[in-house]
């Protein structure tokens, strides 16, 4: 008869975490469907009429179309220019190197309170009126380190000398780049995007200060909820929007794995 074995340590931890982060979302997703305005328990009975009232409100679908613009906007140029930081700072000796990264990895460590009130001086500043093109330029800054980041460990996970090979058969810098970096790159570049876009759609901080009358779904969300009659509505939207967020985190993680496969040597 084998004897009872207590849990380990780590194994405790480690389900005390999954149950802090997933067990509030699974109470919004669970309170979603219940036919009350109030977020009690017992629930009132089933009900998808908080769901239906989604696609009635003019003002949310507005707000949801503003995201979207911005959050795929400003995800491409944070991927392009993340890439072409990665493919400098791994492809080449910079002078200065230190530093651009020192300064490249700033929008990680500041506080998006402190970031998007110093964007609003500067923006008032150079005449950038308030609207989705200057929260959008914002979420830029912010993003750029993370597509860097992903990208780079791409470009550190194959040797160069695929690039020489295209070179020494004709092909120029450029078209080396091409043909044969960014499609390798390829996984982790929708990798890197995905993630932008996924920071940017659920940002609010930044936004509360740069959109103005532009409101974004998270600045929506926000001041619904100083309406309790709302409150049903705005946690079926938190329940669809954290879904497609957890689904769209994991594909880009599932992307930054097999971008980091380990490519056969030339």
């Amino acid at each position: 008869m084998s004897r009872f074995k207590l849990p380990s340590f780590g194994s405790v931890y480690y389900l005390a975490i999954c149950a802090v982060l997933y067990l509030p979302i699974l109470l919004l997703i669970i309170f979603s469907f219940n036919d009350a305005t109030a977020l009690v328990f017992p629930l009132k009975g089933f009900t998808l009429k908080w769901y239906g009232q989604l696609f009635e409100n003019s003002e949310l679908l507005k707000a949801v179309g503003n995201s979207l613009v911005i959050g795929l906007g400003s995800s491409l140029v944070a991927t392009i220019f993340g890439t072409m930081g990665a493919i400098a700072i791994v492809r080449f000796k910079l002078p200065g190197r230190g530093l651009f990264l020192s300064v490249a990895a700033l929008p990680l460590v500041i506080p998006y309170v402190i970031l998007g009130v110093s964007l609003l001086i500067l923006f008032n500043e150079v005449g950038v009126p308030l609207s989705s093109f200057a929260a959008g330029m914002a979420h830029v800054v912010i993003s750029i380190p993370y597509a860097m980041l992903i990208v780079s460990s791409r470009l550190v996970g194959f040797p160069d000398n695929l690039e020489e090979a295209a070179m020494d058969l004709g092909a120029s810098y450029w078209g080396a780049l091409l043909r044969v970096t960014i499609p390798i790159c390829s996984p982790a570049l929708l990798a890197a995007f995905l993630l932008c876009f996924t920071m940017s759609f659920d940002e609010f901080s930044i936004s509360s200060f740069l959109v103005g009358t532009d409101a974004t779904l998270p600045v929506y969300l926000y001041s619904q909820l100083r309406f309790p009659t709302r409150l049903p509505m705005v946690v079926a939207l938190a329940a669809i929007l954290m879904t497609i967020t957890m689904a769209v985190m994991l594909l880009s993680e599932w992307l930054r794995r097999v971008g980091q496969t380990p490519t056969p040597k030339a």
